[in-house]
């Protein structure tokens, strides 16, 4: 194993090489759990605020388009925070960002719960949002680097899936919460879970090998960190990540470059959508199955059911591209999402509950897998010294998109009721078929 690893010398140490050949320790392994517990939290306070608009809006007695500026308010937070994590992390190290984006949303959720007004919800929800878009990127970032090549396409994929996760449980504390203890309650524990989980981050999590190899001043920690993972370096005296040092950065203009420029827009219309959809579910379905007559407690379900349905679809998907490539699966992943919700459109609401819920855990299944599934397909499409320029630049349009649903979601059920909102979920969705479909640099099958 060091054999493999070691370069020039017996004195120079390839860290990265040394990770994705090397064996699966406990300490990795233990890595990976607390960087997805902190996607979990991350998905709990991300979408606390979609349970408790109802409750908010009836007893300030504000409309739908007043709390839109909250809604949006925190999305811009998020696409801030999600963009600004990568070059804070490089620089700054990938637990020290994760901690502090933890702390942030936690300390930011709780100081909702002290809130007299939507003005004063839509400030704190923007510092809540850094946090909460800065912590996903961290933590996803953190375990691609403590894992094995061979493991780290699912551990990244069932990562990401904590994100869902986490709503569901929100949903299962909103229903408990809510309706006795009502919603300043609800934010002082949603607050309270991810600030306590930052100490025990502080405590318990190591920094990322690659980037401490990059790191002089702490070359010790990284020699103590790779020999608890079961690598030889006592006498290694220098380390190195594996990345030329002086390889040209990427830039946005060479995503359109080398016959890469449809394939760029195509992805990016598809992250739009994609995202449009979501974030209008995660924001605004609890408000529109009270709208049609739910109480407050079922309304919470709804979105409940909808993270349940994603979080098995994504595992599901991930399967399905291991073993047949990306289009196929992906582009019917998006099909079978648009079917779903306008089939939603002939389920009676009140009189027939349960099969809504239960249709709305389906639409949840495809729709959720896709946004993990865009992810794996931006980092296939690019070479190298372009991905992460591709990826942060899907992300951001993503964004847009969850932007725009903080308005859209909201004047789709002032105009329409459900039948609106569902066509909004619906049409975006075949948009992103239309996308899927346009895209040439697919995930190729399993050989």
């Amino acid at each position: 194993m060091t054999d493999s690893a070691a370069l020039d010398s017996s004195t120079t140490f390839d860290v990265s090489k040394a990770i994705d050949d090397g064996g699966f320790s406990t300490l990795q392994k233990l890595a990976y759990l607390f960087a997805a517990l902190a996607i979990v939290v991350d998905g709990f306070d991300g979408q606390m605020i979609g349970y408790a608009i109802p409750m908010i809006m009836k007893e300030w007695g504000v409309t739908r388009a007043t709390f839109s500026i909250a809604v949006a308010s925190g999305l811009v937070g998020m696409a801030i925070g999600s963009l600004s994590a990568g070059v804070l992390a490089d620089k700054f190290g990938r637990k020290p960002v994760l901690v502090a984006s933890v702390l942030l949303f936690g300390t930011s959720t709780m100081l909702i719960g002290f809130a007299p007004d939507v003005s004063t919800i839509a400030m704190i929800r923007f510092f809540a949002g850094l946090g909460i878009g800065a912590a996903l990127p961290a933590a996803t970032t953190l375990t691609a680097e403590f894992i094995p090549f061979r493991h780290r396409t699912m551990a990244v994929t069932t990562a990401i899936v904590c994100y869902p996760l986490g709503g569901m449980l929100a949903g299962l504390a909103a229903a408990q919460i809510l309706p006795i203890h009502g919603w300043r309650t609800f934010f002082f524990i949603g607050g309270a879970l991810p600030i306590a989980y930052a100490f025990f981050l502080i405590l318990m999590l190591r920094e990322s090998p690659k980037y401490l190899a990059r790191q002089s001043s702490r070359l010790e920690e990284l020699r103590s960190l790779l020999t608890r993972m079961s690598h030889e370096v006592a006498h290694i005296k220098e380390f190195t990540d594996g990345v030329i040092e002086n390889a040209k950065r990427g830039s946005i203009a060479d995503l359109f470059r080398h016959g890469r420029a449809s394939d760029t827009v195509w992805l990016w219309i598809s992250f739009f959508m994609t995202q449009l959809s979501i974030y209008t579910a995660f924001s605004w379905l609890p408000t529109m199955l009270t709208t049609e007559g739910l109480p407050p407690a079922l309304a919470g379900m709804g979105l409940t059911a909808y993270n349940f349905g994603g979080v098995i679809g994504a595992v599901l998907c991930a399967l399905a591209i291991n073993r047949f490539g990306s289009r196929w699966p992906m582009t019917c992943w998006a099909a079978m999402s648009a079917i779903t919700a306008f089939g939603l459109k002939i389920v009676s609401i009140t009189q027939d509950t349960n099969t809504f819920l239960w249709g709305l855990g389906l639409h949840g299944l495809f729709v959720t897998a896709l946004q993990c599934a865009l992810f794996a397909l931006c980092a296939h499409m690019y070479p190298t010294l372009i991905r992460t320029t591709g990826a942060a630049s899907a992300m951001a349009f993503g964004r847009v998109g969850a932007f725009v649903s903080s308005f859209a979601g909201a004047a789709m059920i002032t105009a329409g009721g459900a039948s609106a909102y569902l066509n909004l979920l619906g049409g975006s969705m075949i948009v992103t078929v239309l996308g899927l479909v346009m895209v040439r640099g697919h995930i190729g099958p399993k050989q």
